[in-house]
């Protein structure tokens, strides 16, 4: 593994400020229904103060780049206190610095062209 260039101070760098996340959580090891514990990471979104949309395949969430990070690992974290002894999670997560947008906002832009299709 190379080392990271010597002026680059891992210590100090920051993380991008805002990011928009996808994520997969697969508890291994459980029945084949993994209902309750989409449940109960479910419920910790709530209790977030960041946006969020679940999904049939997971969840989307978005915020500042290190609460959404915190917050998937804490799903982590829960569910292993619950006795899910591994879990296996999937992200895909973006960000960008030319403006804010919010995942709802790519999913209307979609849409809007989609609606053109029709008239």
């Amino acid at each position: 593994m190379m080392a990271p260039p010597k002026d680059l101070d891992l210590e100090t760098l920051a993380t991008p400020e805002n990011c928009v996340a996808d994520f997969c959580l697969i508890p291994i090891g459980t029945t084949v229904s993994v209902s309750q514990e989409v449940a109960d990471v479910q419920r910790l979104m709530q209790k977030s103060h960041l946006s969020y949309s679940m999904h049939s395949a997971g969840t989307t969430v978005e915020g500042p780049w290190d609460d959404v990070m915190r917050l998937i690992g804490q799903a982590h974290f829960m569910l292993h206190q619950k006795g899910i002894v591994r879990i296996q999670t999937d992200i895909r997560v973006g960000s960008r610095t030319d403006k804010k947008q919010k995942f709802s906002e790519k999913v209307t832009a979609v849409n809007e062209i989609l609606a053109a299709d029709v008239k």
